[in-house]
């Protein structure tokens, strides 16, 4: 289990990426962009290396114009990396790995 920092960062991503996902159908890519932006940024600082992998993915979906029901498979991935214990190497490459056969 992780430390309560970890624990109170890891909260903060489940509730941005639910809130994202809420909004996905009724905002604009811009908009949803600047959501993502923010959760990459706050994963990145905390370390939690595979959830700003998978918004990064996202960031580059979006500005290629991805619909709102693409996005939903999105989120769900971004969820599956918020929660991930793991923070090498390995599991940003495995997460990077199934946006691009899933998404791209």
């Amino acid at each position: 289990m992780g430390q309560p920092q970890d624990d109170a960062v890891r909260a903060e991503l489940a509730q941005r990426v639910l809130a994202i996902g809420m909004r996905a159908e009724q905002s604009r890519p811009a908009e949803l962009a600047r959501d993502v932006d923010a959760l990459r940024s706050l994963a990145h600082r905390n370390g939690f290396h595979p959830a700003a992998t998978v918004a990064h993915a996202l960031e580059t979906a979006l500005a290629r114009g991805e619909c709102a029901s693409l996005i939903s498979g999105w989120v769900t991935v971004l969820q599956d990396a918020v929660g991930c214990e793991r923070n090498d190497a390995s599991a940003c490459e495995a997460f990077a790995a199934a946006v691009s056969i899933r998404y791209r």
